[in-house]
Formats: C-alpha cells, sequence, structure tokens
C-alpha cells in the first residue's frame, strides 16, 4: 500500500484537469461531479490495486489504462461492474485528464491515447404515447401550491424537452415578458411565449411555450408562488420548494414519479422520458430534424438522429399490426 501523502500528485493532478473543465469549458456542475468521482475511482486503482503502486503521472503506462478499463467492466476491487456505457463514459474522463496533461506538459506522453472505449450497443430513447404524457399531465391538481408547481413544472418539461436540471434551475426572469406579466400571449402581439433554457457547457437558448403549459405557469406565478415565496428570503427561481427556496432535482425527479404512479404509467416514467417524448412527438408531427436539435440543445444533429430511429420503429410496428399482408 502507497504511504501517506504518496497519490498528492495524482490528486493536485485531477484536480487542475477539474478546474480547467469549470473554467475553460464551462461544464455544468453535475457533470464535473460525474468527471470526479471517474477520476477518483482511477487515481484509487492506480495507488491501491497495481504492484508496484502508482503514485505520479509519469509512472502511468499505456497498461495501467488498459487494466482499469478491464477492471471496471469485470466488475472487481470489491465493486459491481459498470456497463458497457458507464465503462466507456469512465474511460473518456480518463483520457481527457491524460489529453490535457500531455498538452500542458504535465506527461510527455499521453498512455490513454491508444486505449479504445468500448462500444455500447444503440439504445434508443424510451419514449410514451401522447395519450400517456397526456394522463401524466393531468393527474396533478391544481388546488394547493405545491399542486400548482407541480403541474406547471411537468408541463414546462413536456413543452420545451427540458432536461431536469435545466426546468429546476429556471428564474422568473428567464419567461419572455409577456408571459410574466400575465401568462397571456396576446399582449406581445400573439407572439408565442418562450423561455430561456441553459444547457450543457452553460449554451443558451430560446424555446417557445405551448399554451398548456403559457395556462400552467400563469396559474403557478398567480395562485402558487407567493404562497411559497413569503415563506422564503427571496429567490429569482421560478419553482420554489415549501421553505421558499429554489427546488432541487431530487424533488422534481419524485414529481414525476408520484405523477406516473397515479396516472397508473407505474415507475418506469422519468424526466427524461418528457425529454424524449417531446423529441419524438415533434418528429412524428412533421418536424424538421434541425430544428428538433435547436430545440433540444444539442451540439450536434447525430445525436437527434436516434430520435428518427424510434419514429421509423413506430411506423413499423403500425404496418405489421394493421396490413392485412404483413406477415
Amino acid at each position: 500500500m502507497p504511504g501517506p501523502g504518496s497519490g498528492d500528485a495524482l490528486e493536485r493532478a485531477v484536480e487542475r484537469y477539474l478546474q480547467h473543465l469549470a473554467v475553460e469549458r464551462g461544464l455544468a456542475a453535475n457533470t464535473l461531479a460525474a468527471y470526479r468521482r471517474d477520476l477518483r475511482r482511477y487515481t484509487e486503482h492506480l495507488q491501491e490495486h497495481t504492484d508496484p503502486p502508482v503514485t505520479t503521472l509519469r509512472g502511468i503506462g499505456t497498461g495501467h489504462v488498459q487494466d482499469f478499463l478491464r477492471t471496471v467492466s469485470a466488475g472487481a476491487e470489491g465493486r459491481a461492474p459498470l456497463s458497457t456505457r458507464s465503462a466507456a463514459r469512465c474511460l473518456v474522463a480518463v483520457r481527457g485528464a491524460h489529453r490535457f496533461w500531455a498538452l500542458e506538459g504535465l506527461t510527455r506522453t499521453d498512455p490513454a491515447a491508444p486505449v479504445q472505449p468500448p462500444t455500447p450497443g444503440m439504445r434508443l430513447p424510451k419514449a410514451v404515447p401522447v395519450e400517456q404524457v397526456t394522463a401524466l399531465l393531468e393527474s396533478t391538481g391544481t388546488e394547493t401550491p405545491q399542486q400548482l408547481r407541480d403541474r406547471a413544472l411537468l408541463e414546462i418539461l413536456y413543452s420545451t424537452g427540458a432536461r431536469i436540471s435545466e426546468a429546476t434551475a429556471l428564474d422568473v426572469d428567464d419567461l419572455s415578458r409577456a408571459l410574466r406579466r400575465t401568462g397571456q400571449p396576446e399582449e406581445d402581439g400573439g407572439a408565442m411565449p418562450f423561455v430561456r433554457l441553459f444547457g450543457k457547457g452553460g449554451k443558451e437558448r430560446m424555446v417557445p411555450l405551448g399554451s398548456w403549459a403559457v395556462r400552467a405557469v400563469d396559474d403557478w406565478l398567480v395562485r402558487g408562488r407567493p404562497a411559497l415565496a413569503a415563506k422564503g428570503r427571496g429567490t429569482p427561481a421560478l419553482f420554489l420548494n415549501a421553505r421558499g427556496g429554489r427546488i432541487s432535482r431530487q424533488t422534481a425527479w419524485t414529481t414525476v414519479r408520484t405523477a406516473a404512479e397515479r396516472a397508473g404509467l407505474g415507475d418506469r416514467i422519468t424526466p427524461h422520458t418528457l425529454r424524449h417524448s417531446f423529441a419524438t412527438h415533434l418528429l412524428e408531427g412533421g418536424a424538421d430534424l434541425r430544428v428538433v436539435q435547436e430545440l433540444l440543445g444539442h451540439a450536434s444533429v447525430s445525436t437527434t438522429q436516434v430520435y428518427t430511429l424510434v419514429t421509423v420503429e413506430s411506423l413499423r410496428e403500425v404496418y405489421a399490426a394493421a396490413h392485412p399482408r404483413a406477415l
């Protein structure tokens, strides 16, 4: 086992890389936390499960990186094996760190460059039919401030395709002015209201808000939010918790799960299901792929293209069930 402080050099190198990701690349806090977990697992492997222990960057070779990938995939060191997708994500963090250390001159070579991540099988996004989304949205009452908040949150998630972290980060000022005033789009000449979302890397995008979501948000702003805001110290957050502070991601997750159970949809609905359904339903309705890419905040259209496979699968199912000579 390495002695006390023997891994300080590795820890400092990791912190330097994480600082680069935060400051230079502007990664979100959740993404940084994932990178930190993966790199901590990597440095622990180097220091505690190699012979001899590796405690400096220059002591790392390609074999060490390959052994780490095999270890996380097989579930050694007393941990459960990672899925192919999770192992690939873990290696991406390691490769990125080594590339940075080499560019910064902390190492002469990049030992992780030759190691390729495992290729996960294609996993199609899980969308649900419009009827089930409608049941989910209508399962929440509108009597109490919390119910008004939950209804508005659910409508926002489906109307905009927002990630759960984007929705909980919304401020009142991220709503278009017409919606902030009365919730009525007619005040801006009939223009559809929009919300401003901040995606990965702090990238900003404007997403229109449908009439059902507009009404839900208006009800929340007028009849719900003031009651909860009075319990807090003042916050710009759009969605508030029972103490008047910003709602957490965990509370938002619970809101979706609870609504799904009330609607009889079981536990298979998550906030991301609403995002997937948003994209799938737009494409099924004839929306252009590039438009959906912009609405989702995807950096590459190839990420959005997976939704076209979902719609093709739906067409196949309908054809197989309806055509008299399909089977």
